[in-house]
């Protein structure tokens, strides 16, 4: 048997929830609630904060960065997002260098324009120079560099073409030095070209390191009478993994350079 109690209690649910004021009044409510939860969810979502690395303290340009100049810090996830060039992992930071463009005050950011690799420095090449060696500069364009193929760490042949001396008809084109590793190839401002496929313009030189022979060899072949041009010629991946000492590949050639040469 149902109590007056019970009765009373469901008669006084019913009107309310059936009162047409009542159920605008509980929307708006809700409303306003969603409102609020929704706003608090998207500040929280804006404002939770993200860890980020920063200079302990001021690096000059050209700088090694270790981990004991960066330190940790936390900032707005929103500004993180709206800062695309901002580096968010300290490993993105150390071991690299400070860029020989700028320098990085002390509470820094860092910033992706502000950070290069090693082999993105322009004296990066003399770094890599074996004792006894001398760095050689090629001019190339990008056609002979195989549309931009050649990067630093390719071995390459140099090939000869000239005129033969005895009937300018003809012409010599053989191969002449081999297995030449390249150190760098730079753009017409200095820049490097790298592997990673950052290209600062197109390349017109390639810097190699060869003994006092070759050098020598090769700038008397850049002054002769006749015109003589240096072509390098770009080999295989297997070719660079086993590459052999450098090599003089023709006498003849030697002996078409010296002969066109006074000794001092």
């Amino acid at each position: 048997m149902i109590s007056k109690k019970k009765t009373t209690a469901n008669g006084i649910i019913k009107r309310f929830v059936g009162n047409k004021n009542t159920v605008t009044i509980l929307g708006i409510l809700a409303c306003i609630a969603t409102l609020i939860i929704g706003y608090n969810w998207r500040v929280r979502i804006a404002t939770n904060p993200v860890t980020v690395p920063y200079a302990k303290q001021t690096l000059a340009s050209r700088t090694l960065i270790t981990s004991d100049m960066v330190g940790k810090i936390k900032i707005s996830s929103t500004y993180a997002s709206a800062a695309d060039n901002l580096i968010l992992s300290e490993q993105d930071v150390v071991n690299k260098y400070v860029s020989y463009k700028t320098s990085i005050p002390k509470n820094s950011l860092f910033y992706k324009e502000q950070i290069i690799e090693a082999e993105e420095m322009p004296d990066y090449a003399f770094s890599n120079i074996p004792d006894g060696y001398t760095i050689f500069s090629l001019k190339v364009d990008k056609k002979s560099t195989f549309y931009n193929s050649v990067r630093a760490g390719d071995y390459i042949d140099l090939y000869i073409l000239a005129k033969d001396q005895e009937n300018e008809d003809r012409v010599i084109y053989s191969k002449f030095i081999e297995s030449i590793r390249v150190l760098a190839v730079k753009d017409e401002s200095g820049n490097n070209i790298l592997k990673n496929g950052l290209a600062n313009g197109e390349p017109t030189e390639l810097l190699f390191a060869v003994e006092e022979y070759y050098y020598v060899l090769l700038m008397k072949s850049q002054f002769i009478d006749r015109e003589v041009e240096i072509i390098p010629l770009l080999r295989n991946a297997q070719y660079t993994k086993e590459a052999n000492q450098i090599n003089i590949s023709s006498a003849n050639l030697v002996d078409f350079i010296e002969d066109r040469c006074i000794e001092l």
